[in-house]
């Protein structure tokens, strides 16, 4: 049973290997609810194996994942992920079906009617009602990753596991989602983990950054903490690409 006062999500001891490599080592952690938490590092640093675990898309080798002071493994994977919201960079709509039919996806084979629901998702992520009715290959990027959001909140999830949702759209559609997303975690009250290799955009939506590397947290701060070199190594490394990039657009602008 869920305990009101647990954290959104525990990791106690994660172990996941492949071929004899570990992609999560023995790792240990809480995430409070309500919380905004970035994962970031380097390919293959486990980033996305230990978020995996949480809706059991992966199975530890060892060690547990407990949700809201539940342990997932004594849950029917099916059931549990209906109360979690994920959304991944390859977004995963389903071409044959419409907009409607993708958001209700979740209602059709719990055999309930979604009744004006996906009329109020579509509001949520600011997509007009008439897009409904219209087929995925008819919608662009941003538009599909808003459908693939709105599919993920029908079933009014506690939690969010984001892996590189915005990775795949341009840079002004991905800040603009990321903005609106970052909203919407603030308005639902949710808890969210985000994926993401951008330390740039980390640092901007999250309130708390965890760096992965070779399979455990090497560093865990807060956003300004990581600005003033408090992260450590790894950490210095991915807000230096930022950083960077920053001085040098100023420097373009102002003649340096």
């Amino acid at each position: 049973m869920a305990m009101a006062d647990a954290p959104a999500v525990r990791f106690d001891a994660v172990t996941k290997a492949y071929d004899g490599r570990p992609a999560v080592d023995s790792l240990s952690l809480s995430i409070a609810r309500g919380s905004f938490v970035a994962l970031v590092g380097g390919s293959g640093s486990g980033k996305t194996t230990l978020l995996k675990t949480v809706n059991r898309l992966v199975q530890p080798d060892s060690g547990g994942v407990s949700i809201d002071g539940e342990d997932v493994a004594g849950l029917e994977p099916h059931l549990l992920r209906r109360r979690i919201g994920y959304v991944f960079q390859n977004i995963g709509l389903f071409p044959h079906m419409s907009v409607a039919e993708n958001i209700a996806i979740g209602f059709r084979l719990e055999r309930r009617d979604p009744g004006d629901r996906v009329a109020q998702l579509l509001d949520l992520v600011d997509l007009p009602r008439d897009m409904a009715d219209r087929m995925p290959d008819a919608l662009s990027g941003g538009q599909r990753q808003r459908v693939g959001v709105a599919r993920a909140l029908a079933a009014e999830p506690a939690l969010m596991l984001m892996d590189e949702p915005f990775g795949a759209l341009d840079p002004v559609t991905r800040d603009q989602l990321g903005n609106a997303y970052r909203a919407l975690h603030e308005r639902l009250g949710l808890s969210t983990i985000l994926v993401t290799h951008d330390m740039a955009e980390a640092l901007l939506l999250a309130d708390r950054v965890l760096v992965m590397a070779k399979g455990r947290i090497v560093a865990d701060a807060t956003p300004r903490d990581l600005l003033a070199g408090q992260g450590g190594t790894a950490a210095d490394a991915l807000v230096a690409v930022p950083r960077a990039q920053a001085e040098r657009l100023y420097r373009l602008e102002h003649g340096g």
